[in-house]
């Protein structure tokens, strides 16, 4: 040890030098083991070294094998130094893209016709898929009554058949999805980034068939769209009907409540995930837009999309449309999945089935902030509704169409019901009085 140091060695330092024994208990000078210790006895660096062997040359050729072997140690340096470089860049690349480069991202795939993937295109295409007339009578609606928790077997039983495989013929492949069927006479609902730029399109029930459907009508800005399975389709049934399933209140969910997503993630079609309510109310950007959703940690794959989000009682909650995922590593990001409320669902599908686009909701005036007293009125736009009724700023808004508000979400979830033309009741405290003003909505928000 004493060498050693004097050697150049910092104190504290321990070198450790074995050569390893060859058969016969002789040993090689040129096998050598080492092993370096720093004053943190904890960390320890060993290499092996063993000689390479070499055939026997002549002692003609001993001069051109030492040739070569010079070559190849420079070479070796020099192919050694390139990996370096090329790993140093791997991990600045990896190291950036794990800070820059999450997004949400849509299963959107390139493939050949099968289940399970769907297209990508970043811009619009037009849907050229026959189509289905509007305004025949149908119509989505949701239960207010929860109903009775049910086991996960019983949830699959329930809502698997009411479930579809989506595959659209598009332009650049076959984009696939899920669909819900949400009326016997074959009315679905899936994803309109699902339908984007296709011109044929076929569900596949969970028994295996398959038929081809129309397109009634869809909304990018929402990304939902409307199927119809055509009566001739539905002849070729036993009972010339379709099972459907039952749509719940998103409204009454709160985080933390179970829920299951059933799908065709992958290919691998009638798949059951579980999970929670991770948030309600999520605002969300994609693709440029704010969408408000909700958030949860059930299993959410490519193939997905348009499928439902059921709670523990077997009703629809929400229609799947994203998660969030890195676009450098699509598996480093889990539980983050979202979903389209069936509170928002109701007036969107509504609209498409009676007018095929989705009406502006009216335009309030009132902009409102949420304090422990309740929902208070910040302020009021010049000539708009709000205005013209004598709302004022320090009002708060009790109710509203005689509905209990204490959140903007309460007074938003009222709007919905609302069309340009319609009047809205509220309920106003002001200091220590009560008021009713009623609002003509007679503008269409932006």
């Amino acid at each position: 040890m004493a060498e050693r140091e004097q050697a150049g060695h910092m104190p504290g330092e321990i070198v450790e030098v074995y050569r390893a024994p060859l058969r016969g208990g002789e040993r090689d000078p040129r096998e050598v083991v080492e092993t370096y210790r720093q004053r943190d006895s904890r960390e320890v660096v060993e290499s092996y070294r063993r000689p390479v062997p070499v055939r026997r040359a002549s002692p003609a050729g001993n001069a051109a094998l030492r040739s070569v072997k010079r070559r190849g140690a420079f070479r070796g340096r020099r192919a050694g130094l390139y990996k370096f470089l090329i790993c140093v860049a791997v991990l600045a690349g990896l190291a950036a893209g794990a800070r820059a480069m999450d997004w949400f991202y849509y299963d959107w795939y390139q493939d050949e016709w099968w289940p399970g993937e769907a297209v990508h295109e970043t811009e619009t295409a037009e849907i050229t898929i026959p189509g289905w007339p509007v305004d025949q009578g149908a119509g989505l609606s949701v239960s207010r009554d929860q109903g009775e928790p049910l086991t996960a077997q019983e949830v699959y039983c329930l809502l698997n058949p009411a479930v579809v495989t989506v595959q659209c013929a598009t332009g650049e492949g076959i984009s696939v999805g899920t669909g819900v069927i949400f009326s016997e006479d074959g009315y679905i609902i899936t994803n309109h980034h699902v339908v984007r730029g296709g011109s044929e399109c076929y569900v596949t029930l969970d028994t295996g068939r398959t038929m081809e459907v129309c397109f009634v009508a869809g909304d990018e800005d929402s990304d939902l769209a409307v199927l119809k399975v055509p009566p001739r389709e539905l002849r070729l049934l036993p009972d010339e009907a379709l099972p459907c399933a039952s749509f719940g209140d998103s409204e009454k969910l709160v985080v933390g409540d179970p829920v299951y997503a059933i799908g065709a993630p992958r290919r691998l079609r009638g798949t059951l995930t579980n999970g929670i309510i991770s948030a309600i109310d999520r605002d969300v950007e994609v693709e440029g837009r704010t969408m408000t959703l909700l958030q949860t940690n059930a299993a959410l794959n490519s193939g997905n999309s348009g499928g439902p989000l059921i709670s523990e009682s077997g009703q629809v909650v929400g229609i799947n449309v994203a998660k969030y995922m890195s676009d450098w590593n699509r598996d480093s990001v889990e539980g983050l999945g979202f979903a389209i409320p069936s509170a928002q669902l109701e007036r969107i599908v509504n609209d498409l089935l009676k007018w095929g686009e989705v009406q502006p909701e009216p335009r309030l005036g009132i902009w409102v902030l949420t304090d422990e007293d309740g929902l208070l009125v910040d302020s009021v736009d010049p000539d708009t509704a709000a205005a013209a009724a004598g709302v004022r700023p320090g009002d708060y808004i009790i109710a509203a169409q005689g509905r209990e508000v204490r959140t903007n979400q309460d007074l938003f979830r009222v709007r919905r019901t609302l069309y340009v033309g319609d009047r809205l009741e509220l309920t106003l405290r002001r200091g220590d009085r009560v008021l009713e003003v009623t609002l003509e909505l007679d503008e269409a928000a932006d």
